[in-house]
């Protein structure tokens, strides 16, 4: 069957139509799924995934793994020949006055044509430093995937901070309304004469003062989401949906044994064990100059002039042995410099491992304090509720004042805070003691 290739001025109409409405279909209708899914309500697995996605840091994690892939290359180019081709045309002028016999005739015109050939034999200053490449590019690899790893922790926690605040400002918008409504009952009981002008009065400034913390608390939120938009690179529309299992963390393993699996599994560590190797192989390069460098040299070079006599060809090969037998001491200074760069590294990779057991520790502190927090503030919100209920009965059978309902609801309003802080803060001494122990927010090992 033959396809015949048709241009705008081919189609019709009609055609033409239908060629328009189905492209603007098709980008449409993704773009619209997209954002009826984030209507629908961002989960933190999907807000890990645009960061991880769409944000620079991730782009730029692997251009650096990139560039330490390069440097691996350059360093194996040592051990391949360099190819060097040189071309050049020369005309000479004479003097055409008397000839003594001291002047020969040769030809005013040559083309010269160079091909040479450099290989590099044996150079012991190559493998160290080949050496190094590699544990470079191997360290590159490992801070790639733990720059990604963070990113998606920077994701995840800006993703609890914002529900957390955005509970805060439903609490304080609680607060507002039912402050509002109290004000409204007491000014009708004060037209009725049931209670005194300091009851209007009181209820007057709960209502300022609930209606001062939910605006903080709504700019907060706000706030929260805009930092978050920035790390997902995505305007967030939606509402939040909470991600329970996180805010419920299990009861974790003895920390011992945490700890030693923290410290195989973290990537920095593996990244900063991988430098200290490369540093290493880079510290013994200074050592090998004192071996002699064996090299193979190989030229043709053919000139080419304007009659027969003067066209020549000439070629050789030739072995060079360089030997440096005295640098004025460099070669110490380097090697002293690169050793103590070594052990510096050795030291901070050392120091990092301690840390990490640090880190494993405070987590696991932390996330039982915030665990019990969580439970008490649960307690202290219920009583909470019930006391503000109670009283506000109490308000409307006239056993109660304003004060005593203002005091209420700023109790409750104190607890529920509590407990949303308390909550939120679980889940982020959860996230924080995945993170000290290598796994991604998910729980999930990472493998570069």
């Amino acid at each position: 069957m033959q396809l015949r290739r048709m241009g705008a001025a081919g189609l019709s109409a009609g055609g033409r139509f239908w060629v328009v409405f189905s492209l603007m279909s098709l980008f449409g209708f993704s773009s619209i799924d997209a954002a009826s899914a984030q209507e629908e309500g961002l989960t933190i697995e999907e807000a890990v995934r645009l960061a991880l996605t769409r944000n620079e840091r991730t782009e730029i994690a692997d251009a650096q793994l990139a560039a330490a892939a390069a440097r691996v290359k350059k360093a194996r180019a040592f051990f391949f020949p360099d190819l060097t081709a040189t071309g050049g045309y020369s005309r000479s002028g004479f003097d055409d006055g008397e000839d003594d016999g001291s002047r020969f005739d040769r030809d005013p015109e040559s083309l010269l044509g160079t091909i040479t050939l450099n290989l590099p034999l044996f150079d012991a200053r190559a493998f160290p430093l080949y050496s190094q490449a590699k544990h470079e590019h191997v360290a590159a690899r490992f801070s790639t995937e733990e720059d990604k790893r963070l990113l998606a922790f920077e994701a995840a926690d800006a993703f609890l901070r914002t529900l957390g605040v955005e509970q805060v400002q439903a609490a304080a918008e609680r607060r507002e309304a039912f402050a509002r409504e109290t004000l409204e009952d007491t000014r009708v009981r004060f037209e009725a004469k049931l209670v005194s002008s300091n009851d209007v009065t009181r209820a007057e400034l709960e209502l300022a003062n609930a209606e001062r913390e939910a605006t903080l608390a709504r700019g907060e939120a706000e706030l929260a989401r805009l930092q978050l938009g920035f790390l997902i690179v995505s305007e967030i529309r939606g509402a939040l949906v909470i991600p329970d299992a996180l805010l419920n963390p299990p009861q974790m393993a003895e920390p011992g044994r945490l700890i030693a699996e923290a410290q195989t599994r973290r990537l920095d560590l593996a990244a900063g064990h991988e430098q200290t190797e490369a540093l290493r192989a880079f510290a013994e390069e200074p050592s090998r100059r004192i071996i002699p460098i064996l090299g193979l040299t190989g030229q043709f070079q053919q000139e080419a002039g304007s009659d027969a006599e003067s066209r020549s060809r000439e070629w050789l090969i030739g072995l060079n042995l360089t030997w440096l037998l005295y640098d004025g001491g460099e070669r110490q200074a380097d090697r002293a410099e690169r050793n103590a760069l070594a052990r510096s590294s050795a030291l901070e990779v050392e120091a990092t491992r301690r840390r990490v057991a640090l880190d494993v520790h405070r987590a696991l502190v932390d996330l039982e304090s915030n665990r019990t927090a969580t439970r008490q503030a649960a307690t202290a919100a219920q009583m909470g509720e019930r006391n503000a209920e109670e009283v506000a009965v109490l308000y409307g059978q006239g056993l109660a004042s304003a004060l005593e309902v203002a005091d209420a609801n700023l109790q409750r309003f104190v607890a529920e805070v509590a407990l949303v802080q308390a909550r939120y803060g679980q889940g982020l001494s959860h996230l924080n003691l995945r993170a000290a122990l290598g796994f991604d927010p998910f729980g999930m090992e990472v493998t570069p």
